[in-house]
């Protein structure tokens, strides 16, 4: 696909319309969410530190509000899901963890699988029936070393590999887009589901894995090799407005994916194997208790 090379200033007039971005407090989710309220969209931070979150919001134009949401407890996504509202035209699912030490959400998950993937998926389940446009979901390109284990999704007996972890939960968002989008074309609905990825942005992810000299030698390539936060927002924000289809993988169209504008990328195979999403998905409300609210005669 020819580059666009389309930038946040080629976001339409959002007036009128509503966004929730999680994980908008720092990172490429904070450089979204401002832009979207520049655009004039009225626009929820929905962070796990809200001290953090009016931080950022503060330095936001507009309408912006901030939220508590925990992605790593259940009570706490569904306490969120109660106190929304009205429509929402954009459902962001943006927070995520990186190659952090082993550790378990309240709920008993692995915490990386845990926050990134059924954190979301209990959130996005809950709140579709309100959401009118888009689903964006946030993965990454290391979901191509990724391997669903269904069995042992939570890392209970393979030997924890915080890489491999991370992988396995970004590989999870792509196959939850992939069912979400065949469930919402089922339900007659006109809401699309699109996954993306910011390429290699320099954002505090990678200053916080559980690898001491990881974090030192990410913190030189962010300086040498990654590109700012700004562009790493601009495939969520491209997916968020663009004429794309659900289903689509939207990241840089740079050298291997790592930088430039936003264009439609090819996930990984494995990304694309319909029988695995629905068997993730089948997991996932099993873990969750959250189960898909919309029947074939839905329309949104």
């Amino acid at each position: 696909m020819p580059s666009l090379r389309w930038t946040a200033s080629d976001l339409p007039n959002l007036r009128g319309r509503t966004a929730i971005v999680t994980g908008a407090n720092s990172g490429i989710g904070q450089v979204a969410a401002f832009e979207l309220a520049r655009a004039g969209a009225s626009v929820t931070l929905a962070v796990r530190d809200v001290k953090k979150g009016q931080v950022a919001a503060s330095a936001m134009a507009g309408d912006v509000n901030v939220r508590e949401l925990d992605l790593a407890s259940l009570r706490s996504v569904r306490s969120f899901a109660e106190g929304t509202t009205g429509t929402i035209d954009f459902l962001i699912d943006n927070a995520g963890i990186m190659a952090t030490p082993q550790q378990r959400t309240v709920d008993g998950f692995e915490m990386q699988f845990g926050t990134n993937h059924l954190g979301h998926f209990a959130l996005t389940n809950l709140l579709v029936p309100q959401v009118t446009d888009r689903i964006i979901v946030v993965s990454s390109d290391l979901h191509r070393r990724g391997r669903i284990v269904l069995n042992d999704l939570n890392w209970e007996t393979r030997k924890y590999k915080p890489w491999d972890a991370y992988s396995q939960s970004k590989l999870a968002n792509l196959l939850f887009v992939l069912e979400l989008a065949r469930r919402l074309r089922d339900a007659n609905s006109k809401v699309r589901a699109i996954a993306v990825h910011p390429g290699y942005a320099a954002t505090n992810l990678q200053g916080h894995t559980s690898n001491p000299i990881m974090n030192v030698l990410s913190s030189v390539a962010n300086k040498l090799i990654a590109q700012k936060g700004t562009m790493g927002a601009l495939p969520t924000l491209y997916a968020t407005v663009a004429d794309v289809p659900s289903g689509s993988y939207v990241g840089p169209d740079g050298f291997q994916h790592l930088r430039g504008y936003p264009s439609l990328n090819s996930p990984s195979p494995q990304a694309l194997d319909a029988t695995l999403a629905a068997l993730l998905w089948d997991v996932s409300e099993q873990l969750t208790g959250v189960t898909w609210p919309l029947s074939s005669s839905a329309t949104n």
